[in-house]
């Protein structure tokens, strides 16, 4: 791990107007913090008050290093706090998802519409013998169909997994198998840049060494459809049942809601598991007080649910909270760079998530685009996936906030399940720092120790007390769950370096493992490594990511060829296509260089800051573990 270091904090400060503090959800911070530490479990307790349960909890929180259990003998269905309590409580005809495919068609369904969709495919699932604690994998585009899939699957006590659609055969495959599941429901195709993109035929590969898979689902949107072969092959409509009520399986507290997979340093992807209650109280609230969501807003987050924020923020959290979610499959830059500014404008989008690829894409393209439409109807920009630097923050809370709209920036991870330190809205804002510990979080920057740090003092970025939608383990590898909790102290330890102001705000300064973050999706480079050396012509291989403007890395991989191949641009070409197949286009290496060695331990680790370092003319630091 890196020792602390100097960091010299300078930068502007932009002040909301003093309106805005008066009238947001949580326009006190610090009286809500102090609330919080007096008293954590009450502070959580007095939200899930605002939720219906089939049975209420004996005690908040229970914890026994490393582990947590909230809500402790709670029953209920997060279902039923997603659809029926709104389908009874006067909000039937509300729309709940606004659709915008990538060529312009749209698709609106109300909370009613959507509930019975669920009950539908529920009964469904049940039908092809899914039921609870089995877990069923999704690899769909972003259709409401993948949102009506998950849900259902919390309906009758299913464990969703939900893979992006990115993803190539060998990642979907390495999913399937380690989460053990039953039925896969997948779309033929997704539509991307004007382009038919198929998936029914990764699934198909993906498939053939999964044991476990009983029944694929395909949502069928071509025109004309394409033929269904195999006897475990199902339409995506013939499994729709009758919309009879589909009667909520009461789950307890404790019950696994979903396994995510996210990349690791070392190894295959985790799969991260969540469940029910504390999940559903921590994406309700930050929610509610991180975007202050509001009766009549339009809350698009550009994510897709095959990532967490995609779980949280399009499914979930606004969901739960009663809200309006616009989800599209478009690009932001097809069919041109106002596509997006277009549908902000037509739908009177009034709450924008996004990630700093985005922004920084935008402002290449220039502010004319944005300008052509009436963005007006914006009340809160958000930024996610990775840190937002000065230039970017005040690009988008000039060009696109028009000088207005907070922006809120935040930091979290997949294991957290919410977020946990954030700028809320009506607070000073400081381009280059995402914020500070919500109220409900203890986060602080220590030494490897665990001793905190002072302000401008370097350190490792940890959470000091459990939270409500913490993860509860990793699926079949509680060990590497461990890790989490008994690498820094008994912190948790996020592996990510940060910094502090004087007035507590923290400063992400980037990971300290080797996971790369590539336009804010999280690439681990044992599964690159991975997927290189499977192919043929390919010995070893070490990846590292590379500062890059518009996608903050950019991959570059080292490669030791086998005896027999020699370098050549073809070969380039091939390993890059290769990636592509095995983990999809978010994966594929930006450059490629031949190598005779690489920098290892003594023990044969390959020392990938060395790498780094010489790559971008830095010191590499302590070298004397290296074999020469």
């Amino acid at each position: 791990m890196t020792e602390k270091f100097d960091v010299k904090l300078e930068g502007k400060i932009f002040l909301p107007d003093p309106s805005l503090k008066e009238n947001v959800r949580m326009g006190d911070y610090e009286l809500a913090y102090n609330e919080f530490m007096r008293d954590p479990e009450a502070y959580w307790g007095k939200v899930a008050e605002e939720f219906t349960w089939i049975s209420k909890w004996d005690k908040v929180c229970e914890w026994e290093h490393p582990y947590a259990r909230w809500f402790v003998n709670s029953k209920l269905n997060i279902t039923q706090n997603c659809l029926d309590r709104h389908v009874h409580n006067g909000k039937k005809n509300k729309v709940a998802i606004i659709w915008v495919g990538d060529d312009g068609e749209e698709k609106v369904l109300t909370y009613r519409q959507l509930y019975r969709e669920v009950m539908r495919f529920a009964n469904g699932l049940k039908s092809l013998g899914v039921k609870k604690g089995d877990a069923v994998c999704i690899y769909m585009p972003l259709v409401p169909e993948q949102i009506i899939v998950a849900l259902a699957c919390a309906r009758i006590g299913a464990i969703h997994s939900i893979v992006f659609a990115g993803f190539g055969t060998q990642a979907l495959n390495s999913r399937i198998r380690d989460s053990n599941a039953k039925i896969v429901v997948t779309a033929d195709a997704t539509i991307r840049r004007g382009k038919r993109v198929e998936l029914k035929a990764i699934v198909d590969e993906a498939v053939v060494n999964a044991p476990s898979v009983e029944k694929i689902v395909v949502l069928r949107r071509m025109k004309p459809p394409m033929e269904l072969y195999s006897e475990i092959e199902v339409d995506y409509n013939d499994v729709l049942k009758d919309v009879s009520e589909c009667e909520a399986e009461v789950m307890d507290a404790e019950d696994p809601l979903f396994i995510l997979y996210t990349s690791g340093t070392t190894g295959p992807a985790k799969g991260i598991v969540h469940t029910c209650a504390g999940y559903m109280v921590g994406a309700y609230y930050t929610t509610q007080n991180v975007f202050d969501l509001r009766d009549n807003d339009v809350f698009w987050c550009t994510a897709d649910p095959g990532w967490i924020t995609g779980h949280s923020y399009i499914i979930y959290g606004p969901l739960l909270a009663g809200g309006t979610i616009l989800i599209t499959e478009s690009t932001p830059d097809h069919p041109d760079p106002g596509v997006w500014w277009n549908i902000i404008d037509d739908f009177d989008v009034t709450i924008f998530y996004t990630a700093p690829t985005a922004i920084r894409m935008f402002m290449r393209m220039g502010e004319e685009w944005p300008q052509k439409y009436d963005l007006s109807s914006l009340r809160i920009l958000g930024s996610v996936g990775e840190p937002l630097n000065p230039e970017a923050f005040e690009w988008y809370y000039r060009v696109i906030g028009k000088e207005r709209c907070p922006v809120v920036d935040t930091w979290w991870q997949t294991e957290t399940g919410m977020h946990m330190i954030t700028t809320l809205p009506g607070q000073p804002m400081k381009p280059g720092f995402v914020g500070r510990p919500l109220p409900g979080v203890v986060a602080d920057v220590v030494d490897k120790n665990g001793d905190p740090v002072p302000p401008e003092k370097g350190g490792f970025l940890v959470i000091k007390e459990p939270w409500p939608s913490m993860m509860r383990t990793v699926h079949n590898n509680d060990e590497r769950y461990c890790q989490y909790w008994n690498t820094i102290g008994k912190y948790y330890t996020a592996g990510d370096l940060a910094v502090k102001d004087d007035d507590g705000y923290i400063m992400i300064l980037g990971r300290s493992d080797d996971v790369l973050i590539v336009a804010g999706h999280n690439i681990g480079s044992a599964e690159l490594e991975s997927a290189l050396v499977s192919n043929e012509a390919v010995a070893e291989a070490a990846v590292i990511g590379k500062p890059d403007y518009l996608k903050g890395e950019i991959i570059k991989a080292f490669v030791i060829l086998r005896k027999g191949h020699s370098p050549s641009a073809k070969l380039k070409s091939e390993l890059i296509y290769h990636v592509r197949m095995s983990l999809g286009p978010i994966a594929m290496p930006s450059e490629i260089e031949f190598v005779d060695s690489l920098p290892k331990t003594r023990s044969g680790k390959i020392m990938r800051r060395v790498l780094r370092a010489k790559e971008l003319g830095m010191d590499p630091g302590d070298v004397s573990t290296l074999e020469e």
